[in-house]
């Protein structure tokens, strides 16, 4: 039994992290002390001072645990990283982790490459960003090697030249082939010089030659190559006319200022590099309805700069926060250059911060309306089932279904939603086992024997560990099981359910002769549902869901055993051989379309076995 009086005695006067525990052993709050003896003392003496939301949060502490520092900056960045992996309840938390991308021009390398980054380093590279769209950087990056043909491989250059074959994108057309010294480095600079060009900003030309390109393929009727051309030109654009290289000694801020309502904040960061705004973000925070501004100020920089690779020269908020110097001190041994966290308060400056403040309130009320209508599509639609079938939840939901081709590789899948939403990390594949034929009941009856054997199995490990809150996705169990049929897969599970003596509410999902959801089937009747209803919806995403999931497994089996036996009937093709095959041309289709002489030039390929393959796939032809 752990006396919390007690404890409180044995805390030392050390800086560290304390991390509280509710009767669950969740952790529901993480801290970081400059005296852990002195500020974990102070949750529990007198109430008087205390906001509501840490009045509500001692009442759920049974027992807390802390680990000691040797600094108070030490504690900072432990701090940070517990809350990212615990996420716990009474922190402010960022309801969505972003991460801004580099594009990284390798400029200490002879032949030098245009590559995606997620960090910022101190090398001889040169980094352009960071930028708000991952997908646009890549969609740039594939375009710069278009373009400019410069190399994408990692062959150390110019001592690997001549030492193998040229890759793929030579072929196509699509690099200039320094690994076999086709290019001088004079020559191919230049073309780097170009690609670093239409990093810098100079993106005219590249457009106006993609807009010719598109009106070209679209009189042409060649719609599909018009639309590849309009969507490299939109990824350009996403990238912002004024970006620049972004350099480490360069005049560079983020501007940070939200908007809170009840449980709810936005924070705005404006990105400022070399004085000029390349763009800005928006996040979405949780908070308790009375933090102060300062606090979830404090919250969002540890967590949102513990994450990203960038830190500029200064931070522009709109209010002080406490941890002022420590976090000022994590932030300049982050950048490796002095760091400043200041509040404007008049001039240029501080009307930026206000301007960062009014687009969070905007993004909030709009915020505001896209959320309601989510939850009547999640939430809302739980509950309404809820009244449908008499239940008193139906917040974790379970669904499951068969997939088979006239018995060939059986699978099962199972799918879970959570408050209406779908947790894919829950998810599990069953290859069937015991059963021979296309016998979907059978089929079912195996599965959810598995499933809720194994809960069982796992709840009583976990239990004689005195580890029941840890509950995984098999020893948590549904509030609620969904059929994909009516009588007669309810009753597979009914039976099964009993067998286990496990109470759960089983729903069957029929659907008509069109294969359309048409009602509900639960306890022994059929009940008619609202086509027009969120709870209708639901149940079709669900159906559709497991439906997809079982489809999708059993076609990788399908596919896995199709490439097996016919990769491994050729003679001289081993494991190593098939996969690099797979990696370099996809599919089996794309190993049958493929040239002789792209075979060979294929990795760990040689003439011989090139030959073997190809001769394997047109004989048969």
């Amino acid at each position: 039994m752990f006396d919390i009086q007690e404890e409180l005695k044995k805390l030392p006067g050390r800086p560290g992290v304390y991390i509280m525990h509710d009767e669950h052993d969740d952790i529901i709050y993480v801290g970081k002390a400059v005296s852990l003896k002195n500020r974990v003392r102070q949750y529990f003496q007198s109430s008087r001072g205390k906001s509501v939301k840490i009045q509500q949060m001692v009442e759920r502490i049974r027992r807390f645990e802390y680990i000691v520092t040797d600094s108070e900056l030490e504690a900072l960045v432990l701090e940070c990283n517990l809350i990212k992996e615990y996420r716990p309840k009474y922190n402010t938390m960022l309801k969505d982790d972003k991460g801004y991308p580099f594009i990284k021009v390798t400029l200490g390398e002879a032949y030098p490459r245009v590559l995606f980054s997620h960090t910022m380093k101190k090398d001889k590279s040169k980094y352009f960003g960071p930028y708000t769209s991952g997908g646009a950087v890549k969609d740039t990056i594939e375009l710069i090697r278009k373009l400019y043909k410069l190399r994408s491989c990692n062959r150390s250059l110019p001592r690997d030249i001549g030492k193998e074959r040229p890759c793929l994108y030579y072929h196509i057309g699509q690099c200039q082939g320094p690994c076999q010294g086709y290019v001088s480095q004079e020559e191919y600079r230049k073309s780097l010089d170009e690609a670093m060009d239409f990093l810098n900003g100079n993106r005219a030309p590249v457009v106006k030659m993609l807009e010719e390109k598109m009106m070209q393929a679209s009189e042409e009727m060649d719609f599909e190559k018009a639309i590849e051309y309009r969507d490299l030109i939109t990824s350009i654009r996403q990238l912002t006319e004024n970006q620049k290289v972004t350099r480490s000694d360069g005049e560079d801020k983020d501007v940070l200022a939200m908007a809170v309502d009840g449980g709810d904040a936005v924070m705005q960061v404006f990105f400022i590099r070399e004085g000029k705004m390349i763009g800005r973000e928006h996040f979405f925070l949780q908070v308790a309805p009375h933090d102060t501004k300062s606090a979830i100020l404090d919250s969002f920089i540890k967590q949102y700069y513990a994450g990203t690779p960038f830190v500029p020269r200064e931070l522009m908020l709109e209010e002080d926060i406490e941890d002022h110097d420590v976090v000022e001190q994590w932030l300049t041994e982050k950048r490796g250059q002095r760091v400043y966290l200041r509040v404007p308060k008049k001039g240029t400056k501080e009307k930026l911060v206000e301007l960062a403040r009014e687009n969070a309130s905007i993004v909030l009320r709009q915020d505001r309306d896209r959320i309601k209508r989510e939850e009547g599509r999640t939430i809302g639609a739980v509950h309404e089932l809820e009244r449908m079938l008499g239940i008193t939840s139906a917040s974790r939901m379970e669904a499951y279904d068969i997939s088979n081709i006239s018995g060939f590789e059986s699978v099962g899948s199972m799918i879970v939603y959570e408050k209406g939403k779908p947790k894919r990390s829950d998810y599990r594949k069953f290859k069937i086992k015991n059963v021979q034929g296309p016998d979907d009941y059978a089929s079912m009856e195996e599965v959810l024997t598995r499933r809720f054997t194994h809960g069982l199995e796992e709840r009583k490990e976990l239990e004689e560990k005195g580890r029941s809150f840890e509950l995984g996705s098999f020893s948590r169990f549904p509030d609620l099981i969904l059929m994909d049929g009516g009588r007669g897969q309810v009753n597979v599970a009914l039976r099964v359910l009993e067998k286990l003596h496990i109470d759960i509410p089983v729903c069957g999902m029929v659907k008509d002769d069109y294969h359309r959801t048409r009602g509900l089937y639960f306890q022994n009747v059929e009940l008619p549902i609202d086509t027009h209803s969120e709870s209708f919806h639901l149940i079709t995403r669900i159906q559709d869901e497991a439906h997809r999931f079982a489809i999708e497994y059993h076609r990788s089996l399908r596919s896995k055993q199709q490439t097996h036996s016919l990769l491994d009937e050729i003679p001289g093709i081993g494991p190593a051989r098939r996969k690099a095959l797979l990696r370099t041309f996809k599919s089996l289709e794309g190993i049958r379309d493929a040239t002789l002489e792209q075979l060979s030039n294929a990795e760990s390929m040689n003439v011989s076995s090139a030959r073997q393959v190809y001769e394997y796939f047109h004989s048969k032809t």
